[in-house]
Formats: structure tokens, C-alpha cells, sequence
């Protein structure tokens, strides 16, 4: 007796049209086209969710880099400052302390500066 892919088949097929729920025309409704789509949009949000630590640690170092001009350094004196200063803040919170804390950010400036 052989087995019929009946019941399996639909199964894969409802859960990849229940995925393309909302893409335009075919994409959400022929099996072939909306998993073609489905795989796409897989893709696309795996780099997309590379992308965006990227470009948050771009905009934390232009932040950065901001502030510490105010101070007469660039953010690569800055950088190297502080960590021959074995101050271990990641650039998030600094960026966050240059924008919504500036009296902290100016004390440790200062205390990068003292160094050199």
C-alpha cells in the first residue's frame, strides 16, 4: 500500500501561504510563487537584522564624535584614550551619556584628557 502525500502536502503548503499572508497579487496565493517570496523575505530580514547593528554603531560613533569635538578631541583620540584610561563603556552608552547625560560624558572626557 502506498502512502499519499495528501494531507503533509497541505500542511507545508497552508503554512507557507499563511507566511506570504498580505503579500500583492499571486505572491499570496499560488504555492510556487509565495514560497519563492517567503524564501526572499527570509533572506532579506536575516541581513536586515545585520544591517541594522551595523547602522547603529555607525550612528553611536558620529554621536560620539559630535560631543567629543565640543571637548577639543576626535572620536579616535577618544577611543584610544580610554582605553589606555581601562574605561570599559561600550559605544552605546556613550553615545547615550554624550546625548541625555552631558555633565557625566564632559567628567569623562576630562578624565581621558588628564592622561595624555
Amino acid at each position: 500500500m502506498r502512502v499519499k502525500t495528501g494531507t503533509i502536502r497541505r500542511k507545508r503548503h497552508k503554512k507557507i501561504l499563511k507566511l506570504a499572508k498580505g503579500y500583492r497579487m499571486t505572491r499570496s496565493r499560488l504555492f510556487k510563487v509565495a514560497h519563492e517570496a517567503v524564501m526572499h523575505a527570509g533572506e532579506y530580514a536575516f541581513a536586515g537584522r545585520k544591517k541594522r547593528k551595523r547602522d547603529l554603531k555607525r550612528l553611536w560613533i558620529v554621536r560620539i564624535n559630535a560631543a567629543v569635538r565640543k571637548h577639543g578631541l576626535t572620536y579616535s583620540q577618544f577611543a584610544k584614550n580610554l582605553k589606555d584610561a581601562k574605561i570599559n563603556l561600550n559605544r552605546k552608552i556613550l553615545a547615550h551619556l554624550a546625548v541625555s547625560e552631558p555633565k557625566v560624558f564632559k567628567q569623562i572626557v576630562n578624565k581621558v584628557k588628564k592622561l595624555n
